[in-house]
């Protein structure tokens, strides 16, 4: 994969990760902070994500289906292919 997958298409590899219990809500909830520190606009759903408890896995689930855009099939298909 040589470009960095949109947030949309992290957000679908974070939400089938945290379903599955691969990925841990810690890892997206840094995933988040990252977005936000890199973001020339903060959007909700960053804050939302970077704001929730680890322990709550329904809220950062929730949280992910809140990201917009298209998925990257491909990228998402290589991503899940390393886990």
């Amino acid at each position: 994969m040589s470009t960095t997958p949109n947030h949309r298409t992290m957000a679908e590899y974070y939400i089938r990760g945290l379903t599955s219990g691969q990925i841990d809500p810690a890892v997206i909830i840094s995933w988040a902070d990252e977005v936000i520190v890199a973001a020339a606009k903060t959007e909700d759903w960053m804050l939302d994500i970077s704001t929730s408890a680890p322990e709550d896995r329904m809220g950062v689930l929730h949280h992910l289906h809140a990201v917009k855009g298209e998925i990257d099939e491909a990228a998402l298909a290589s991503l899940l292919e390393k886990k």
